[in-house]
């Protein structure tokens, strides 16, 4: 018998992965907008995407990161 010598089974490999490339997507989206001038306003930092979306997308890696790590696969 083959004993497994990971700490975790491949499915909370896999979940962790999705969770890490949901963190990273999130983060990517919140970047970028600013100036490099002060006295110029950008409405671009204020948007939907940064504010709603990209902050979500984190909170949900961050969530199946942490499905990831407590699931036990059934034997």
């Amino acid at each position: 018998m083959k004993e497994n010598k990971f700490l975790l089974k491949r499915e909370n490999y896999i979940l962790f992965t999705i969770g890490l490339v949901f963190i990273v997507v999130g983060f990517i989206l919140m970047s970028g907008g600013g100036s490099e001038n002060s006295e110029i306003y950008n409405s671009e930092l204020f948007n939907s995407r940064r504010i709603i979306w990209a902050p979500l997308l984190v909170v949900i890696g961050f969530v199946v990161e942490i499905f990831a790590i407590l699931r036990r696969p059934k034997s």
